[in-house]
This record gives C-alpha cells, sequence and structure tokens, in this order.
C-alpha cells in the first residue's frame, strides 16, 4: 500500500511518516517543498518528492509517478495569527495547493483515498451554547487561516460530490508535541523558558491572553487519528480530532513554569494578542471515535514535558555546534 503524505516534513507529516515507519503493509512517500531538518534522520526509509505543490504540472507528474492508494494532504499555511498580515499567502497556499492535488487525484488516480485536513478555526466565533463543539456547528470564521480552511473543506465535500472521490474530511483541533514551531502557544513558552535556562535571555515570559480555553491534543495521537480516519472514514463525512478536553492557556503556563529550573517572570506582551480571539474552543470527538475506536494515549503534561525537553536540548545543540563540538 502505497501512502503519500503532503508536508511530510512538517510537524504533524514527521509525526505520521515516524509512526509508520515500523508498518511493513506501507511504503511511505513524501512531497517536501523546502527543508527537512524534521525527517533527517528517516529519509532512507522513505521516498521523498521535492517540488512546489502550486505547480499543477509538477503535481500530476508526482501522482502519476507514485499512483498512491493513500493520500494524506497535511501540507498547509497553519499559522493562524501570521494569516492577519499575510492573508493572500494563507489562500494560496491553503487553497490552490489541494485544488492541483484533487485535480491530479481525479484524472490520475481516482480510487485513492484522499485525507483533507481542516481546522477548528472553521468554527471561528463559537458560543457557549455550541460547547463542546461538533461538526454541525456553524461556520464563523474570525480569521483569514479560518476562511482558506472552509475552502479547502468544502472543495473535499465537492469532489466527493460531483466526482465520486473517496474524500474523508477532518477537523483538527490544536496540536501539540515536541518539534513545534515557536509560533505556537505551548512551544513558545517552552523555547523561552529553555532559553531562560540557558541563560540566553532574561528570567521574563512573554505571554498574550492566557484565559482563553482550548482543546490540546499531542501531535502523535493526531496523526494516528488521521491515519484512522483516511481508511476507515466514511467518504463524503467529516470528523472532528481533539482530546475532548479544554485546557486554559494559563494552566498550560502554570505546568511549564513548574517544571523550570529556575524562577521566571511572566508579562504580558500586547504584540501576542490576536485582532479576535476566542474564549473557548473544545472539541466533540464522539464521531471519529464511533468510526475508528480512536482514543488519545498522551498525558497532557507529559506532551508538555517533551516539548520543553525538545527546547532543551535544541538549545543545547545550537550552543555546541556554536563552539565546534559534537552535541
Amino acid at each position: 500500500m502505497r501512502a503519500l503524505i503532503t508536508g511530510i516534513a512538517g510537524f504533524a507529516g514527521s509525526a505520521l511518516a515516524q509512526s509508520l515507519l515500523d508498518n511493513p503493509d506501507v511504503e511511505i512517500h513524501g512531497i517536501i517543498h523546502r527543508h527537512d531538518w524534521r525527517i533527517r534522520a528517516i529519509r532512507g526509509q522513505i521516498h521523498l518528492h521535492k517540488g512546489d505543490l502550486r505547480n499543477p504540472s509538477w503535481v500530476d507528474e508526482v501522482i502519476q509517478a507514485v499512483q498512491p492508494d493513500l493520500l494524506l494532504h497535511l501540507a498547509a499555511w497553519s499559522d493562524v495569527g501570521g494569516s492577519w498580515s499575510q492573508p493572500w499567502v494563507a489562500y494560496e497556499l491553503n487553497i490552490h495547493c489541494q485544488l492541483n492535488l484533487l485535480e491530479a487525484v481525479r484524472r490520475f488516480v481516482p480510487a485513492c483515498r484522499v485525507l483533507v485536513v481542516g481546522s477548528n478555526e472553521v468554527y471561528g466565533r463559537v458560543r457557549a451554547e455550541d460547547l463542546p463543539v461538533n461538526e454541525d456547528t456553524p461556520f464563523r470564521p474570525n480569521s483569514p487561516y479560518g476562511v482558506s480552511k472552509i475552502a479547502q473543506d468544502m472543495m473535499g465535500y465537492q469532489y466527493f460530490c460531483n466526482y465520486g472521490l473517496p474524500i474523508v474530511r477532518v477537523r483538527s483541533f490544536n496540536n501539540i508535541g515536541p518539534g513545534q514551531a515557536d509560533d505556537f502557544v505551548a512551544s513558545a513558552f517552552a523555547r523561552q523558558i529553555a532559553e531562560i535556562e540557558a541563560g540566553q535571555r532574561e528570567p521574563v515570559l512573554q505571554v498574550g491572553n492566557l484565559t482563553t480555553v482550548r482543546d490540546f491534543t499531542d501531535v502523535r495521537d493526531v496523526v494516528e487519528a488521521y491515519w484512522l480516519a483516511v481508511q476507515k472514514g466514511e467518504p463524503g463525512t467529516v470528523y472532528n480530532v481533539g482530546s475532548g478536553q479544554g485546557y486554559t492557556i494559563q494552566s498550560i503556563l502554570d505546568i511549564l513554569l513548574q517544571m523550570s529550573t529556575v524562577d521566571i517572570r511572566v508579562e504580558q506582551d500586547p504584540s501576542r494578542l490576536r485582532p479576535s480571539d476566542v474564549p473557548a474552543m473544545i472539541c466533540d470527538n464522539r464521531r471519529l471515535v464511533d468510526a475508528t475506536g480512536w482514543q488519545p494515549c498522551f498525558a497532557l503534561r507529559d506532551t508538555l514535558q517533551d516539548v520543553l525537553n525538545g527546547w532543551r536540548l535544541d538549545i543545547l545543540g545550537n550552543r555546541a555546534a556554536d563552539r565546534g563540538v559534537s552535541a
């Protein structure tokens, strides 16, 4: 079985590739655009295709060459906050790339099962009575990123309806885990703590809004949900992916501060506040659980420990590299 993962060098894509390495029934193919540092250790065990998903001719060539049985489309612009300053980048990368992929699948491998990865940001301004959020909650996007993910979601549904492509859609809530970029809240906190511990910055941690409630799921659990959904999910159906538990950003910060080896002062940074923020977002995952049997395995505290330790090792490695020694 050939599985093609777009964005395989990204946060979720690399976690998925790593999880599939021990499966002898899967031949792993991946699409990368620029960097490959997250998958450098496993490059020899996967088949990589380097190019630009915005180029339809190149996408056609890859789909014809690989002939995938499963296509998991994880490549995306995922910076919600950054989409306010660069809305067209969010629209182009999230909509254009998926359109090229679905057109290639339609023409060359119409039996390929496709996973379209959406986001809880499509729900946007949820109300208290909407919680926990199920798949029938109305769309009220409050960011350019959210609008782009609605377009991806509905495009997947349209290609299922019009062409009968076996497309399964998921709407993923907040992912966290080691290796995540520091423009996401838990990783941003963890990096600052690790830098403070290493003496690279003053013992002051900059934060945004700490009162919001979010549903955090370890990326290693998330990609297991993706893998189950693309195989067991009903084509044309959409599934929320989240833990079903809500945590304040303050509670995430408190756990990480408890893990720190130094005393740290917390200050709010106005530049970290978004133009619009939803007070609470909690996932109703019952449809996914009923269809696939998926259950998250990683406890939040364990995940946060892994995130912090990942930054500690990264900073230690960078310091060693600066000295010209092996970390």
